[in-house]
């Protein structure tokens, strides 16, 4: 199949799996008059591809889990490799780090609406109170 066929197929738009061919992460045979030919696997590694991405998984990773996947009764899964948990680990613990920073900024963007809206004089008219002007 053609890379529109994939493309249909897999949900995927082609510059994205033209992306995955030149990360190394997919890799179809070439025609002889150089067009990619795709297979029924194809399909299914695409699939597994875009599960890992989804998990938060960096290219790189993706391309060492992708040996360790396999299709279970509700879509990809990963099967027991040397490594993966390891990986899996870090990965989770990178996001866990990500997601306390996020965390504070939030709360000292809150922090900073309120005093905002606390400076804002009754009405909303006029230059807030006690604030410089934002050029």
């Amino acid at each position: 199949m053609l890379i529109g066929e994939l493309s249909a197929r897999s949900g995927t738009s082609p510059r994205l799996l033209r992306h995955y061919e030149r990360t190394g992460l997919l890799a179809p045979h070439r025609r002889s008059n150089g067009y990619r030919a795709y297979t029924e696997e194809d399909i299914t590694r695409v699939r597994r591809i875009r599960t890992l991405l989804a998990a938060g998984l960096p290219t790189r990773t993706v391309a060492a889990l992708l040996p360790c996947t396999a299709d279970s009764g509700t879509g990809p899964a990963l099967a027991p490799c040397p490594g993966v948990p390891e990986a899996l680990r870090d990965r989770l613990a990178e996001l866990d780090d990500r997601a306390a920073r996020l965390e504070g900024e939030r709360a000292e963007l809150r922090r900073l609406l309120a005093d905002l809206e606390g400076a804002i004089p009754p009405g909303g008219g006029g230059r807030p109170h006690g604030l410089l002007e934002w050029s």
